[in-house]
């Protein structure tokens, strides 16, 4: 049995795990500080999981959303990142934090990661720059939106990120330089739209 995700009320917090009551069964999965530090026993919460299955265990791995999770699966195609490197990498950079940086060749802003050196920073850079991010499990992602049917900032921070770069790439622009460039504009305008993002990037691109 793989599961996917989970929705039920948040039963314990520990430090590097957390417990969700589904329906009277409790699941035990790790996450990460940031997503563990949102959480609250006794609210009702929604949990991305990656579950991985060995001879000896089954191990769920917990994610704010299915993006970061794919991320998280992504990350280990690298020779040298295990799921404990991968997890750290996802717990301190966000999925739009992580795609620029990779788009960038920014080596150093994933070392903020616990137990990420140098060496294997540039490795991930070196390995997944260029490359189209990865997709969910069933194709193009769709964000959850929160109570008040609002997308979550970062949702819309990685749709806006994806929107531009397939423009680009629909223009002509290979999908590395289009990355790369709407990463560096979205540095300097951090709150354009998709209209504002893909001019801005254009401006970056241009010879």
């Amino acid at each position: 049995m793989i599961i996917g995700r989970l929705r039920g009320e948040i039963a314990t917090v520990g430090t590097d795990s957390v417990m969700i009551d589904v329906n009277g069964v409790g699941y035990v999965a790790l996450a990460g500080g940031r997503l563990l530090g949102k959480l609250q026993p006794g609210k009702e919460a929604t949990l991305h999981i990656e579950t991985r299955v060995t001879e000896n265990s089954i191990t769920l791995f917990a994610f704010e959303s299915d993006e970061a999770r794919a991320w998280f699966v992504r990350l280990q195609d690298v020779p040298g990142v295990a799921g404990k490197s991968a997890m750290a990498i996802m717990d301190a950079l966000s999925p739009a934090e992580l795609q620029d940086a990779l788009a960038l060749g920014d080596a150093a802003s994933i070392t903020r990661a616990k137990g990420v050196g140098k060496k294997l920073a540039e490795r991930i850079v070196g390995e997944l720059a260029g490359k189209a991010p990865p997709m969910g499990r069933f194709g193009a992602f769709r964000p959850h939106t929160e109570a008040n049917g609002a997308a979550p900032e970062a949702a819309i921070a990685t749709g806006t990120r994806s929107e531009t770069i397939s423009a680009l790439v629909n223009l002509g622009y290979s999908q590395s330089d289009a990355a790369r460039a709407v990463a560096t504009a979205i540095r300097e305008k951090p709150d354009a739209d998709t209209g504002a993002l893909i001019k801005a990037s254009l401006k970056e691109l241009a010879p």
